[in-house]
């Protein structure tokens, strides 16, 4: 009799546990990466009737994130921090879409999340891994004197800096600054100081997180246009182009200048060469009316 009452009480244990088994399924992790401050999306699904979500992370001490039941958003009990930037897809909820709509993603938002659901077919809950990147936006470089500075801003998560040459060489003397912001982003900069021997290099810097890496590269000066010790190279060059601009609008004009005064003179010897000789058309004239006068005047002398 008691070993039947041992019995039965086994096999009522072993089904609470099938039973609960069957009750609540758990899915694996799933990453998930948004953009700083950028809209993400958390998936999560279901299938069955009369559902309840909650959303929870569960990194920070399982805060409240969304929830939604009785055919509606349930926000009372909802963080602070994520007020105003959560929403589920309501008009596919019915068709078994329970994923969350997270808007100007934070660094603070990164963490781990669940999405529990809950119908009248059984209870479910998967876990949602969310990793934020603020990328590399660009890469600064410049030379001050023998001071080479590489630098970038609102970087996340932490970067790294290195350094190379072109061609190949050992870069000893270097320094990685790497400060926090307020928004938890990372701002990085570096210096090198280049020795009178190591003026013939190209410098290049690289910025890179886990998903993203830029490059900017100083390009040696050229021999010819700028001194290597010059820190003020390229408004050297710019200088130069101005003064070798003006000199071409200068030329240009004195060409004009020159063509409009041959013109003129041009015009001027026209005008001349015309009067020269309608005077001596006209003396000519004179010439011709006063020979004609005296024939007249010795034919009427010798008719007295």
């Amino acid at each position: 009799m008691k070993r039947s009452r041992i019995m039965a009480g086994i096999k009522g244990l072993v089904f609470l546990v099938v039973l609960t088994f069957q009750w609540t399924h758990v899915t694996g992790d799933t990453e998930v990466s948004c953009i700083f401050m950028e809209s993400c999306m958390l998936p999560c699904s279901y299938g069955g009737r009369d559902v309840v979500i909650h959303w929870i992370q569960v990194s920070t001490g399982d805060i409240t994130v969304h929830s939604f039941y009785h055919n509606q958003d349930q926000l009372e009990r909802q963080n602070q921090h994520f007020r105003g930037r959560t929403s589920l897809f309501n008009d596919q909820i019915s068709t078994g879409n329970a994923s969350l709509q997270l808007t100007k993603v934070e660094v603070q938002d990164e963490g781990k999340y669940k999405c529990y659901i809950s119908t009248i077919d059984g209870n479910k809950e998967s876990f949602i891994n969310l990793k934020i990147d603020a990328q590399i936006q660009k890469v600064n470089i410049q030379q001050v004197g023998n001071i080479i500075t590489c630098s970038s801003e609102g970087i996340y998560p932490k970067p790294e800096l290195t350094w190379s040459t072109s061609p190949p060489s050992n870069i000893t003397s270097k320094d990685i600054t790497v400060q926090p912001t307020e928004q938890l982003l990372y701002n990085i900069s570096s210096s090198l100081i280049v020795s009178d021997s190591e003026t013939d290099l190209d410098y290049s810097c690289t910025i890179s997180t886990r998903r993203n890496r830029k490059k900017a590269t100083l390009f040696k000066p050229d021999p010819a246009n700028d001194s290597p010790q010059s820190p003020n190279s390229n408004q050297l060059r710019a200088t130069r182009g101005g003064i070798i601009g003006g000199l071409f609008v200068i030329a240009a004009l004195a060409v004009l200048a020159v063509s409009a005064a041959v013109l003129c003179w041009s015009k001027k010897k026209d005008v001349s060469s015309a009067l020269h000789t309608n005077q001596e058309s006209t003396n000519t004239s004179d010439t011709k009316q006063a020979a004609s006068f005296e024939q007249l005047l010795l034919s009427s002398n010798n008719y007295s």
